[in-house]
């Protein structure tokens, strides 16, 4: 798998991609390897680079700081996407999908593409309100749940508000968890 055809693949044509996602041969660990963990770091290096950056304006904003706060958030993040993929495991089958381990980490490891790559906007911190595209991941995400977590049609939508309500719970609780760590 080529990360930049899959996340270009996901972005333009995302009906195609998890149809070729859902076929391949996967775990757990090759989908965090070659993909999430190098993805997901492209908006904790943007921030920290255009914060950073910026540092010297804002009083009281140290790169220390800075760094910290991003290596721990990185690191949250990549435990939020695991235990996304565990709560994709445990709904789909209530909403008549599969509830096997490697099609939910699939779907909690590629969904978010579009919200990693519109990370790249905190590079520059007033373009960072164009991390709003990023909300094409929800998208994308609806996009996979029929094909990889095998949930009818006529059910995808709401399995798809089903987890984007437990992706905003796991989001506050790893900010909560970050900002308590943190400050």
């Amino acid at each position: 798998m080529d990360i930049v055809a899959r996340a270009k693949g996901l972005i333009t044509r995302p009906r195609e991609e998890w149809q070729a996602i859902a076929g391949e041969p996967s775990d757990t660990a090759s989908l965090f390897k070659g993909y999430v963990i190098p993805l997901s770091a492209i908006p904790a290096v943007a921030g920290f680079i255009g914060f950073a950056v910026f540092a010297a304006a804002l009083p009281g904003l140290s790169v220390g700081g800075l760094l910290v706060q991003s290596v721990v958030s990185y690191i949250l993040g990549l435990a939020g996407v695991w235990v996304f993929g565990k709560i994709v495991q445990a709904l789909a089958p209530r909403f008549g999908g599969t509830g096997e381990e490697v099609p939910a980490m699939k779907l909690a490891a590629y969904s978010p593409t579009a919200m990693w790559l519109a990370g790249i906007f905190a590079l520059v911190p007033p373009l960072a309100i164009l991390t709003v595209l990023g909300l094409y991941s929800l998208y994308i995400l609806y996009r996979g749940v029929p094909v990889v977590a095998r949930v009818p049609e006529d059910k995808a939508l709401v399995f798809t508000l089903a987890l984007i309500a437990c992706a905003i719970l796991v989001n506050l609780v790893v900010v909560f968890i970050a900002s308590s760590l943190l400050f």
